[in-house]
């Protein structure tokens, strides 16, 4: 069975991430550019590889430009190649994609609701307080923490 390629992982990520942040739905996205949700669900996934055309027309419906998709990727990402039939066929390539998922803060749900909220904020004094006290409390929450962790060693 074809494991997706890391590039192509990587992609999808970046586009669910955007689609996410605008707020808007695998459905609208699909129907934007022909599709339905289920084709969108399988590239945010990666199992299906993007050609360049249907990538710039994500990223015109996306309003990013198509490099946007590529940026913060790994260095590991081409390390690897899946075994889909390319390639060597002594097993090189990695058992799992580069990239950590569930560790990643940027693609959980509450980080892109936390953007958007803080987007809605019209004041701009105000939007910068906030952002102020949440830099406070996560710099106090940290060191609190490598305290706890120095004490017990």
């Amino acid at each position: 069975m074809a494991r997706s390629h890391p590039v192509d992982v990587h992609v999808g990520l970046r586009m669910r991430q955007r689609r996410a942040l605008l707020g808007m739905s695998q459905t609208v996205l699909g129907n934007s550019v022909g599709l339905t949700f289920q084709q969108v669900q399988k590239y945010e996934r990666g199992s299906n590889r993007m050609g360049s055309s249907r990538l710039y027309e994500f990223a015109k419906v996306l309003d990013v430009p198509v490099s946007y998709f590529f940026d913060e990727m790994p260095s590991t990402a081409l390390a690897g190649r899946p075994m889909s039939g390319r390639g060597r066929k002594d097993g090189f390539g990695e058992a799992g994609t580069p990239f950590k998922q569930d560790k990643d803060p940027l693609i959980k749900r509450e980080t892109l609701e936390l953007v958007r909220a803080y987007y809605k904020i019209r004041e701009g004094r105000v939007r910068k307080r906030i952002y102020e006290t949440i830099k406070a409390v996560g710099a106090a929450s940290h060191a609190e923490v490598l305290g706890r962790q120095k004490r017990r060693r």
